[in-house]
Formats: C-alpha cells, structure tokens, sequence
C-alpha cells in the first residue's frame, strides 16, 4: 500500500469575523468566513475551498478520461456552484453542481456520445465525489459543442 500525506498550516486572528492565512505546498491564501455569512469575506473561505477542492479533482479525472477515449478536445472549461443551505440556523452544504463545456475538434454522433459520458464517468470516479457521496449531492451538467 503506498501512503501520501498532503499538509496545510493555518493561523488565524480573531473570533468569527477574524482573518487569517492558509499555506500549503502549492497553496497560500487570506482566509475568513465569507461575507454572505456576515463574515469579513476577506480571501477564500471553505465553501470556496470544498467546491475548489471538488472542481479540481473532477477536472483533472475529466481530462484523463477524455485522453483514454482518445477524443480531440480542443477546448475544456468548467464551471462549478456549491449550494449552502441555512435552516434553522444551522448551516449545511447541500449540493455542487459542475457544469463542464467542451470543444471538441470534428467529432461525429459516437465521438460527443462518449464525450458526455465521460462528463458523468468523472463525477463516479473522482476521489473528492467519493468522499462527499452520501453527504453532498454532486451533479453534472454538461455542454458538449463541435468546432
């Protein structure tokens, strides 16, 4: 079994609507609670984080599949919302919705077919995904054009 151990520090000043810095190897950021939850918004927070951390490793999954299926894509983009849902006071992330957008170069029917379900496959595969399943719904919503 091989083992990776990835590692972050972090400081902080003040109570909730304190600052503070978060660093990793290739990671440095003002952090603080965001200003839709009457925080400073000052830097990322970890909404931005999780959904950041979900669009990451979605798109890199996405990338690798698509090579696999040896589909010429031209252009991938994505765009991902994660939803926060407060009731009761309590707050809960409900839901991140990826919306990938590819270019794909003179593809025909099969080529976009394949390309879509790999939109969905890299959702199932996707390290992050699996480690949410069960407690964050994930879904995609994909655009697939040929130029």
């Amino acid at each position: 079994m091989e083992e990776h151990r990835f590692q972050l520090k972090a400081t902080w000043e003040g109570g909730l609507s304190g600052t503070g810095t978060l660093s990793g190897k290739g990671l440095k950021t003002a952090i603080s609670v965001p200003s839709e939850m009457n925080g400073p918004g000052v830097g990322t927070n970890p909404e931005e984080l999780l959904i950041g951390a979900a669009m990451n490793c979605y798109l890199i999954t996405l990338a690798a599949i698509l090579q696999r299926r040896t589909l010429t894509v031209k252009s991938l983009t994505l765009q991902s919302e994660g939803i926060v849902v407060v009731e009761g006071g309590k707050q809960s992330f409900q839901q991140i919705i990826h919306r990938p957008h590819l270019l794909l170069a003179d593809a025909d029917e099969e080529q976009v077919k394949q390309a879509e379900q790999a939109t969905h496959r890299a959702e199932q595969a996707c390290m992050i995904s699996k480690a949410l399943r069960g407690n964050v719904a994930v879904t995609v919503e994909p655009s697939i054009e040929v130029v």
